[in-house]
Protein backbone atom coordinates (compact mmCIF):
# COMPACT_ATOMS: atom_id res chain seq x y z
CA UNK A 1 0.00 0.00 0.00
CA UNK A 2 0.99 3.03 -0.77
CA UNK A 3 1.74 6.15 2.05
CA UNK A 4 -0.81 8.30 0.88
CA UNK A 5 -3.27 5.06 0.78
CA UNK A 6 -1.77 4.56 4.55
CA UNK A 7 -2.40 8.20 5.40
CA UNK A 8 -5.86 7.96 3.78
CA UNK A 9 -6.82 4.36 5.96
CA UNK A 10 -5.20 5.79 9.10
CA UNK A 11 -7.58 9.05 8.75
CA UNK A 12 -10.93 6.73 8.24
CA UNK A 13 -9.95 4.96 11.32
CA UNK A 14 -9.44 8.15 13.71
CA UNK A 15 -13.27 9.39 11.93
CA UNK A 16 -14.61 6.10 12.95
CA UNK A 17 -13.15 6.06 16.02
CA UNK A 18 -14.36 9.16 16.71
CA UNK A 19 -17.91 8.46 15.44
CA UNK A 20 -18.61 5.23 17.56
CA UNK A 21 -16.32 5.61 20.56
CA UNK A 22 -19.22 7.16 22.36
CA UNK A 23 -21.24 4.52 21.57
CA UNK A 24 -19.08 1.52 22.72
CA UNK A 25 -18.44 3.71 26.17
CA UNK A 26 -22.14 4.21 26.12
CA UNK A 27 -22.61 0.50 25.85
CA UNK A 28 -19.92 -1.00 28.51
CA UNK A 29 -21.34 0.99 31.12
CA UNK A 30 -24.71 -0.08 30.73
CA UNK A 31 -23.28 -3.64 32.30
CA UNK A 32 -21.29 -1.65 35.59
CA UNK A 33 -22.87 -2.81 38.33
CA UNK A 34 -22.41 1.44 39.58
CA UNK A 35 -24.93 3.99 39.02
CA UNK A 36 -21.93 6.23 38.10
CA UNK A 37 -19.20 6.25 35.78
CA UNK A 38 -16.92 3.95 37.91
CA UNK A 39 -16.66 0.57 37.06
CA UNK A 40 -17.61 -1.42 40.18
CA UNK A 41 -18.43 -5.03 38.19
CA UNK A 42 -20.67 -6.40 35.77
CA UNK A 43 -24.02 -6.52 35.65
CA UNK A 44 -27.58 -6.98 33.90
CA UNK A 45 -29.46 -5.03 36.48
CA UNK A 46 -30.50 -1.87 34.13
CA UNK A 47 -31.11 -4.48 31.42
CA UNK A 48 -33.63 -5.90 33.76
CA UNK A 49 -34.90 -2.72 34.96
CA UNK A 50 -36.27 -1.60 31.49
CA UNK A 51 -38.22 -4.84 31.45
CA UNK A 52 -39.85 -4.26 34.52
CA UNK A 53 -40.62 -0.17 34.34
CA UNK A 54 -43.94 0.17 32.50
CA UNK A 55 -43.45 3.26 31.13
CA UNK A 56 -40.74 2.17 29.10
CA UNK A 57 -42.38 -1.23 27.64
CA UNK A 58 -45.66 1.14 26.99
CA UNK A 59 -43.48 4.03 25.36
CA UNK A 60 -41.09 1.56 23.08
CA UNK A 61 -44.39 -0.66 22.39
CA UNK A 62 -45.87 3.03 20.81
CA UNK A 63 -42.21 3.29 19.14
CA UNK A 64 -42.45 0.50 17.31
CA UNK A 65 -46.39 0.58 16.16
CA UNK A 66 -45.36 4.52 14.85
CA UNK A 67 -42.53 3.57 13.03
CA UNK A 68 -43.74 0.44 11.82
CA UNK A 69 -47.28 2.52 10.56
CA UNK A 70 -45.43 4.83 9.18
CA UNK A 71 -43.01 2.82 7.06
CA UNK A 72 -45.27 0.94 5.37
CA UNK A 73 -48.06 4.10 4.76
CA UNK A 74 -44.50 6.12 3.61
CA UNK A 75 -43.19 3.32 1.58
CA UNK A 76 -46.03 2.36 -0.38
CA UNK A 77 -47.31 6.05 -1.14
CA UNK A 78 -43.48 6.92 -1.82
CA UNK A 79 -42.62 4.46 -4.51
CA UNK A 80 -45.62 5.05 -6.42
CA UNK A 81 -44.83 9.13 -6.24
CA UNK A 82 -41.23 8.67 -7.32
CA UNK A 83 -41.98 6.74 -10.34
CA UNK A 84 -45.28 8.86 -11.06
CA UNK A 85 -42.12 11.67 -11.10
CA UNK A 86 -40.27 9.32 -13.36
CA UNK A 87 -43.17 8.82 -16.22
CA UNK A 88 -43.51 12.76 -15.83
CA UNK A 89 -40.60 15.45 -14.49
CA UNK A 90 -42.39 18.02 -12.39
CA UNK A 91 -39.63 20.49 -11.05
CA UNK A 92 -42.40 22.57 -8.63
CA UNK A 93 -42.86 19.07 -7.03
CA UNK A 94 -39.77 17.73 -6.69
CA UNK A 95 -38.40 21.31 -5.25
CA UNK A 96 -41.26 20.70 -2.75
CA UNK A 97 -39.28 17.43 -1.68
CA UNK A 98 -36.30 18.95 -1.27
CA UNK A 99 -37.76 21.82 0.72
CA UNK A 100 -39.38 19.56 3.36
CA UNK A 101 -35.77 17.55 3.88
CA UNK A 102 -34.29 21.14 4.99
CA UNK A 103 -37.31 23.01 6.56
CA UNK A 104 -36.41 23.14 10.39
CA UNK A 105 -38.52 20.02 12.60
CA UNK A 106 -39.45 22.90 15.41
CA UNK A 107 -41.46 24.39 11.70
CA UNK A 108 -42.59 21.14 10.65
CA UNK A 109 -44.37 20.58 14.03
CA UNK A 110 -46.03 23.96 14.90
CA UNK A 111 -47.44 23.17 11.25
CA UNK A 112 -48.65 19.81 11.33
CA UNK A 113 -50.11 20.85 14.96
CA UNK A 114 -52.08 23.61 13.78
CA UNK A 115 -53.74 21.71 10.86
CA UNK A 116 -54.16 18.75 13.50
CA UNK A 117 -56.23 20.94 15.29
CA UNK A 118 -58.33 22.92 12.67
CA UNK A 119 -58.92 19.11 11.07
CA UNK A 120 -59.48 17.15 14.20
CA UNK A 121 -62.02 20.11 15.98
CA UNK A 122 -64.11 19.26 12.99
CA UNK A 123 -63.86 15.83 13.02
CA UNK A 124 -63.87 15.40 16.93
CA UNK A 125 -60.43 13.54 17.17
CA UNK A 126 -57.75 14.34 19.55
CA UNK A 127 -54.23 13.66 19.65
CA UNK A 128 -52.76 10.34 19.59
CA UNK A 129 -51.36 7.79 18.04
CA UNK A 130 -53.10 8.37 14.69
CA UNK A 131 -51.87 11.99 14.60
CA UNK A 132 -48.01 10.77 15.38
CA UNK A 133 -48.54 8.85 12.53
CA UNK A 134 -49.90 10.76 10.17
CA UNK A 135 -47.26 13.64 11.01
CA UNK A 136 -44.21 11.03 10.86
CA UNK A 137 -45.37 10.43 6.85
CA UNK A 138 -45.38 13.58 6.50
CA UNK A 139 -41.64 13.81 7.07
CA UNK A 140 -40.42 10.50 6.09
CA UNK A 141 -42.13 10.49 2.40
CA UNK A 142 -39.63 12.77 0.80
CA UNK A 143 -36.97 9.88 2.06
CA UNK A 144 -38.56 7.56 0.02
CA UNK A 145 -39.44 9.24 -2.59
CA UNK A 146 -35.51 10.99 -3.21
CA UNK A 147 -34.49 7.36 -2.31
CA UNK A 148 -36.24 5.17 -5.16
CA UNK A 149 -36.40 7.96 -7.60
CA UNK A 150 -32.64 7.77 -7.47
CA UNK A 151 -33.04 3.77 -8.12
CA UNK A 152 -35.32 4.67 -10.87
CA UNK A 153 -32.58 7.06 -12.55
CA UNK A 154 -30.51 4.16 -13.36
CA UNK A 155 -33.39 1.91 -14.80
CA UNK A 156 -34.15 2.25 -18.98
CA UNK A 157 -37.72 3.27 -19.90
CA UNK A 158 -37.25 0.32 -22.73
CA UNK A 159 -37.70 -2.34 -19.95
CA UNK A 160 -41.37 -1.36 -19.38
CA UNK A 161 -41.89 -0.96 -22.99
CA UNK A 162 -39.86 -4.19 -24.41
CA UNK A 163 -42.24 -5.95 -21.60
CA UNK A 164 -46.14 -4.39 -22.92
CA UNK A 165 -44.47 -5.01 -26.55
CA UNK A 166 -44.72 -8.89 -25.76
CA UNK A 167 -48.54 -8.16 -24.50
CA UNK A 168 -48.16 -7.18 -20.46
CA UNK A 169 -50.19 -4.45 -19.07
CA UNK A 170 -48.85 -1.13 -17.74
CA UNK A 171 -49.67 -2.54 -14.57
CA UNK A 172 -47.87 -5.91 -15.45
CA UNK A 173 -44.61 -4.72 -17.11
CA UNK A 174 -44.59 -2.36 -13.26
CA UNK A 175 -45.16 -5.33 -10.91
CA UNK A 176 -43.14 -7.62 -13.05
CA UNK A 177 -40.40 -5.69 -14.66
CA UNK A 178 -40.00 -2.59 -12.09
CA UNK A 179 -40.65 -3.45 -9.26
CA UNK A 180 -37.97 -5.89 -8.54
CA UNK A 181 -35.27 -3.80 -9.39
CA UNK A 182 -36.77 -1.19 -7.14
CA UNK A 183 -36.53 -3.35 -4.25
CA UNK A 184 -32.74 -1.96 -3.08
CA UNK A 185 -34.43 1.48 -3.46
CA UNK A 186 -37.25 0.65 -1.57
CA UNK A 187 -35.80 -1.50 1.50
CA UNK A 188 -32.86 1.61 2.00
CA UNK A 189 -35.83 4.21 2.12
CA UNK A 190 -37.80 1.72 4.54
CA UNK A 191 -34.87 1.28 6.75
CA UNK A 192 -33.89 5.37 6.33
CA UNK A 193 -38.14 5.92 7.44
CA UNK A 194 -37.42 3.05 9.98
CA UNK A 195 -35.02 4.56 11.66
CA UNK A 196 -35.84 8.34 11.67
CA UNK A 197 -39.39 7.69 12.50
CA UNK A 198 -38.28 5.67 16.08
CA UNK A 199 -36.17 8.56 16.83
CA UNK A 200 -37.86 11.13 16.10
CA UNK A 201 -38.57 13.69 19.03
CA UNK A 202 -39.19 17.03 18.13
CA UNK A 203 -41.99 16.69 15.82
CA UNK A 204 -43.58 13.81 17.91
CA UNK A 205 -43.15 16.06 21.46
CA UNK A 206 -45.74 18.57 19.53
CA UNK A 207 -48.11 15.81 17.87
CA UNK A 208 -48.24 13.11 20.75
CA UNK A 209 -51.58 12.87 22.82
CA UNK A 210 -51.03 12.23 26.05
CA UNK A 211 -51.69 8.32 25.34
CA UNK A 212 -48.64 8.40 23.18
CA UNK A 213 -45.77 8.81 24.41
CA UNK A 214 -42.90 7.36 22.18
CA UNK A 215 -39.61 6.07 23.71
CA UNK A 216 -37.55 9.30 23.06
CA UNK A 217 -40.21 11.15 24.94
CA UNK A 218 -39.72 9.02 27.92
CA UNK A 219 -35.86 8.95 27.52
CA UNK A 220 -35.71 12.89 27.11
CA UNK A 221 -37.61 13.16 30.75
CA UNK A 222 -35.66 10.53 32.49
CA UNK A 223 -32.60 12.44 30.88
CA UNK A 224 -33.35 15.71 32.58
CA UNK A 225 -34.55 13.93 35.87
CA UNK A 226 -30.54 12.99 36.16
CA UNK A 227 -28.61 10.34 34.32
CA UNK A 228 -29.41 6.67 34.90
CA UNK A 229 -27.65 3.35 33.72
CA UNK A 230 -31.03 2.79 32.28
CA UNK A 231 -30.91 5.08 29.65
CA UNK A 232 -27.28 3.45 28.83
CA UNK A 233 -29.12 0.01 28.18
CA UNK A 234 -32.08 1.16 26.28
CA UNK A 235 -29.55 3.30 24.30
CA UNK A 236 -27.14 0.38 23.63
CA UNK A 237 -30.05 -2.16 22.36
CA UNK A 238 -31.37 0.38 20.25
CA UNK A 239 -27.91 0.67 18.63
CA UNK A 240 -27.80 -3.29 18.29
CA UNK A 241 -30.93 -3.13 16.86
CA UNK A 242 -30.68 -1.06 14.25
CA UNK A 243 -26.92 -2.20 13.72
CA UNK A 244 -28.49 -5.88 12.80
CA UNK A 245 -31.10 -3.92 10.89
CA UNK A 246 -28.77 -2.80 8.72
CA UNK A 247 -26.32 -5.81 8.22
CA UNK A 248 -29.57 -7.82 7.14
CA UNK A 249 -31.03 -4.88 4.73
CA UNK A 250 -27.56 -4.70 3.02
CA UNK A 251 -27.66 -8.72 2.56
CA UNK A 252 -30.93 -8.12 1.08
CA UNK A 253 -29.97 -5.35 -1.20
CA UNK A 254 -27.01 -7.25 -2.66
CA UNK A 255 -28.78 -10.57 -3.32
CA UNK A 256 -31.50 -8.11 -4.96
CA UNK A 257 -28.48 -6.62 -7.16
CA UNK A 258 -27.34 -10.03 -7.94
CA UNK A 259 -30.52 -11.15 -9.01
CA UNK A 260 -31.26 -8.39 -11.16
Amino acid sequence: MKPRGRLLGFYAALVFLFLHLPLLTLAVFSFNASRFTVWQGFSLAWYRAIFHDPDLMESAANSVVIALAATLISVAAGTLCAYALWKRRSRLISAGLYLSLVTPEIVTGVSLLALFQWAFRWLGWRLGLHSVILAHVAFSLAYVVIVVAARLRTLSPTLEEAAMDLGATEWQAFREVTLPLLLPGIAAGALLVLTVSFDDYVITSMVAGVDSQTLPMVIYAMARRGASPVINAISALIVVFFGALILVSERLAHAAEKLS
